[in-house]
């Protein structure tokens, strides 16, 4: 006896049609969520491994001279003082990467971002649930980051678990930018290696991240002024660990952060409906 008579079947043209102009987004961002499992393996080393690697070499080997030699010219230890910087970097970093050959990829190498054209979706759409899938992915990424920061003992404050969210609007003021920047391009030849080695490194680098933004030479330290990674870093060590800041200068952290994601994702819209309509 047959337990169930009932079978699937399609929705009618207009119900789907309805509901791509209503989820959209969501359905774009499960698409490239899903295409993620291919390199699930390289998402959890780079989620898991890099920050053991760097707590170790930098909060274990180099903060245990530090503290031998700079006792207390930080405030608290050396790894409590990094380790809100490392979880914003490696947000950044995470953007840079997703934000620049998968633009290029679905624009000319496979052309995957054409294909929900054939729907209801909009390029709108299309733009919105790239950001919003990788946004989940930086989201994600930084728990576990901030998880294995915790058990490292690098944190000092019932408000560290905000940081992740810092992290992530630092990720997005500085990947949302550079996503409009990539769909601009009509062929990648080596710009993406350029912003790299050019912005991305210089930004980690001179931000504060291993040291106070005030130790650079007054002419360096207008990179941090501008660089995400500082102003979420400041704002993170304000969560981890109570770092004395003024309240206004918390404010324009965030204020900072969330113009540049705005502007980021007003530009990508245009962008990729100027060139997916085209």
């Amino acid at each position: 006896m047959k337990l169930f008579n009932s079978t699937l079947k399609a929705h009618s043209p207009e119900v789907s049609a309805t509901k791509a102009k209503k989820f959209g987004t969501l359905y774009v961002a499960e698409g490239h969520m899903l295409a993620m499992r291919r390199y699930i393996d390289v998402i959890i080393a780079y989620s898991v491994g890099n920050p053991l690697m760097y707590l170790f070499a930098m909060g274990v080997g180099l903060a245990s001279l530090v503290d031998a030699n700079s006792a207390g010219a930080f405030g608290v230890s050396y790894m409590t003082f990094i380790a809100p910087a490392l979880l914003v970097s490696a947000a950044v970093m995470t953007a840079a990467g997703e934000f620049t050959y998968v633009i290029m990829d679905g624009f000319k190498w496979r052309r995957t971002f054409y294909g929900p054209l054939a729907t209801a979706i909009t390029p709108y759409q299309i733009s919105q649930g790239l950001q919003l899938a990788v946004t989940g992915r930086i989201l994600a990424q930084s728990i576990v980051y901030l998880l294995i920061v915790i058990a490292f003992g690098a944190t000092a404050s019932p408000w560290v678990w905000l940081s992740v969210l810092v992290a992530t609007l630092a990720g997005t003021a500085f990947g949302f930018p550079l996503m409009a920047y990539a769909a601009s391009l009509e062929e990648e030849r080596g710009q993406f290696q350029l912003v790299n080695r050019f912005i991305v490194m210089p930004l980690f680098l001179f931000s504060g991240t291993f040291f106070p933004l005030t130790s650079l030479p007054w002419f360096l330290q207008w990179i941090g002024w501008i660089s995400p990674i500082w102003h979420g870093t400041e704002l993170s060590r304000v969560l981890s660990y109570g770092y004395d800041e003024p309240l206004w200068l918390s404010a324009v952290h965030v204020m900072y952060l969330v113009a540049f994601t705005v502007l980021g994702w007003h530009f990508s819209r245009r962008i990729f409906a100027r060139r997916l309509e085209g």
